[in-house]
């Protein structure tokens, strides 16, 4: 699990058959083989690592279901740990399972932040809603505003400045992973999960 918090930023070194090398410092702290790691909203496992780059395999199905077969050499991507047991939530609680891409197609300037807006399919905008939790290429962020086929975020300038969001561009395909909480709440409303809120309660869903 993580929180959308981005350790670092990060730069591919190489990219193989499958596999993706990436020069890194912070996250290497504590680094084990097959560790959990977040690259780009995209929790993959490490395969090795040295003390200063870490290899991860990328399945078939990762490269189909992310932005992560675009990469090449000297790619920047945002790097995150998984969240420590009694460590701190800063974002919002995140799998690293990328629920589908999405496109930006409008940035602009809001005093110092920016104004970006994506659009995606729409099994996706079900779950987006105003003032809600959506991770975009691994970054937790705010809706803040939506319609039928798109919604809008606002980057704030610490975060542009530590993410790879500084450097997005229209066009650009985004990693974008909904809020587990929705999916869930809408499989307890549609009753076809055996979720309950006894369930939602017991894993930290809900409190009572």
């Amino acid at each position: 699990m993580f929180t959308g918090i981005v350790e670092e930023v990060g730069t591919v070194v190489s990219v193989g058959e499958g596999s993706l090398t990436i020069a890194a410092g912070v996250v290497l702290q504590g680094m084990e083989p097959g560790a959990s790691i977040n690259v780009n909203g995209v929790c993959l496992t490490v395969t090795s690592f040295d003390n200063r780059v870490f290899s991860i395999d990328l399945m078939s199905e990762t490269l189909r279901r992310t932005n992560l077969g675009q990469l090449a050499a000297g790619s920047s991507v945002n790097l995150e740990r998984p969240l420590p047991l009694g460590g701190r939530l800063g974002g919002h609680l995140v799998q690293g399972h990328i629920d589908a891409t999405g496109r930006i197609i409008s940035i602009r300037w809001d005093g110092e932040a920016i104004l970006v807006r994506f659009e995606t399919i729409p099994d996706i905008m079900y779950y987006i809603v105003e003032k809600g939790f959506v991770a975009v290429d691994g970054v937790s962020l705010t809706v803040v505003s939506r319609d039928s086929y798109s919604f809008q975020v606002s980057v704030v300038d610490y975060t542009r400045k530590g993410t790879i969001l500084g450097g997005w561009q229209v066009g650009d395909t985004v990693n974008l992973e909904v809020d587990i909480i929705a999916k869930y709440i809408e499989q307890f409303q549609h009753g076809s999960s055996g979720i309950t809120v006894d369930f939602l309660e017991e894993h930290g869903f809900l409190v009572s």
